[in-house]
């Protein structure tokens, strides 16, 4: 025996022989169980790996009932007017990996929406009407939700580390604003009879240049909001105004909005830059006005590069965000190199 080990050295040994040897016939029973079981063992990882990296969030299984919902329309048939390219596809494949990163990571809920052609959306118009059948949908799919977010696909969640509790809904009141009185550009009336704006606000939504935006918007799940979506997506609506409003169910909803004192009273707006700032080329005329465009310094929430395929470069303004976005998420050590 060695000087310096110990009295009880032999005991010691003893004990790690025994561990040792529980250890590897553990390790043995359990390749012989996957050797045995292997295709059984392949399936379970198979699903697994499907489920927590390509399932959607309504599948996850740290989100169940989830209590605020994502809606993402994606248009699968290939576009209206024309074949989507290989640009189009990219940008709606980055676009998705997006919102699944982000609503994996808050827990939320995650419905991705094919706009598939229908007999009924057979015209030019069926995309953004279908917007509001997509969100009756949902609310069906997700009874016990509290909250949906819709989003467009020309949208990018540009700081996913922020949750939406965190980002908006803890200072609703203080960010949120419900008389159009310093900002009004489609020069709506200011107030109508019979508008009791004690009512918590159900619908938050924002304004751009041209009056309503409808590319990143909140709806509660209520009672109010299922009697909205019935209103607005009114024949009268549909059928009769379709030629008239240029941007479809947007101008239908400014008209509700002006002329109906119970869906005035629960629709409340957010500023631009809270969660939809546009690309430097959107709202041109408005270039100079920075209440409008994303700002790197500022760090905004989400930006939407509305309108970016009428005379702008969708992939281009996705490529530059994306890659803004990547940088800001950049460990400050690895940002060194």
């Amino acid at each position: 025996m060695s000087y310096n080990m110990p009295l009880d050295s032999p005991y010691v040994d003893e004990k790690k022989k025994q561990f040792n040897y529980k250890r590897r016939a553990l390790q043995d029973r359990l390749g012989t169980f996957i050797a045995e079981h292997r295709k059984t063992v392949l399936a379970v990882f198979c699903a697994l790996f499907v489920l927590f990296w390509f399932g959607s969030a309504q599948f996850s299984l740290f989100s169940r009932d989830p209590k605020i919902v994502l809606i993402l329309a994606v248009n699968d048939g290939g576009g209206v007017h024309k074949w989507k390219g290989e640009q189009e596809w990219a940008i709606e494949r980055i676009s998705i990996q997006n919102k699944r990163a982000y609503a994996k990571r808050h827990g939320y809920g995650l419905t991705i929406k094919d706009l598939r052609t229908a007999k009924r959306y057979s015209h030019e118009y069926r995309e953004g009407w279908q917007k509001v059948e997509i969100l009756r949908q949902t609310m069906r799919e997700f009874p016990n939700a509290e909250w949906f977010w819709w989003l467009d696909p020309e949208t990018l969640i540009m700081e996913p580390q922020l949750s939406l509790e965190k980002h908006l809904f803890k200072r609703l009141d203080s960010l949120s604003y419900r008389i159009l009185d310093d900002f009004n550009p489609l020069q709506l009336p200011l107030d109508i009879p019979y508008v009791d704006y004690s009512q918590e606000p159900e619908l938050y939504i924002t304004q751009d240049c041209g009056g309503f935006n409808l590319g990143s918007f909140f709806v509660k799940n209520s009672e109010w909001t299922k009697l909205l979506l019935d209103v607005w997506w009114d024949p009268v609506c549909y059928e009769q105004k379709h030629m008239l409003w240029e941007h479809r169910e947007q101008d239908a909803l400014e008209a509700l909005y002006a002329n109906e004192p119970w869906i005035r009273e629960k629709t409340a707006f957010l500023p631009l830059r809270s969660i939809n700032s546009f690309p430097s080329g959107a709202c041109s005329e408005f270039s100079d006005d920075a209440r409008y465009f994303y700002s790197e310094e500022d760090r905004d929430f989400v930006v939407n590069m509305a309108g970016c395929s009428f005379g702008r470069d969708c992939w281009g303004e996705m490529q530059h965000y994306g890659s803004i976005m990547e940088s800001h998420a950049k460990r400050w050590w690895r940002r060194m190199y």
